[in-house]
């Protein structure tokens, strides 16, 4: 069941301060309490700038899609085209790069709209295999990409700040149905 009103469509570039507050926000409320504050101001200054997000926006690379209900975004997505991992073994691999919901809306079918959206953008822009990197100590994001077709391939060091920490790499097929 999702949310009445959700709408899920591209990032816009005059909303790239807005979609950098929410890049912040979920990040600080996912992974604030368990990372030094010094740590996840390092990691948000080089990732989450509303001049970083008009790049990511201008580049073909990337698709960024926001999820909002009421006008509001609630959760966003970023698919990029990157060398994959050696671990990633399957035809024309796409990066879901990044994909948080605000904290208000999880559990609340907003997670599954999103994937279904981002499922969707990966195929149009001829991938076949989508893969990710979710950290080890997230087990409600790695029990939702398992829900949703997911499987892990490996692991790969992620930096938040000055702190190494260990993501699962996960992968599946967009070919199926």
């Amino acid at each position: 069941m999702t949310p009445p009103g959700l709408v899920i469509r591209p990032a816009r570039p005059a909303e790239a301060p807005a979609l950098a507050g929410l890049m912040e926000r979920t990040f600080c409320d996912a992974f604030g309490a368990v990372n030094r504050p010094e740590d996840l101001a390092a990691h948000i200054a080089r990732s989450y700038g509303a001049e970083l997000q008009r790049k990511e926006l201008a580049d073909p690379a990337i698709t960024t899609l926001v999820a909002e209900v009421e006008g509001g975004f609630c959760g966003y997505a970023q698919l990029r085209s990157a060398d994959p991992p050696p671990e990633i073994t399957g035809p024309d691999p796409i990066q879901l790069w990044r994909f948080y919901l605000d904290q208000a809306w999880l559990g609340k079918g907003v997670a599954q709209a999103l994937m279904d959206a981002a499922t969707r953008e990966a195929r149009a822009r001829g991938a076949r295999t989508l893969w990710l990197g979710v950290w080890e100590e997230n087990p409600r994001g790695i029990a939702f990409y398992r829900k949703v077709g997911f499987s892990e391939v490996g692991r790969f060091l992620f930096h938040v700040g000055d702190d190494p920490q260990r993501d699962l790499i996960m992968t599946r097929s967009l070919d199926a149905v």
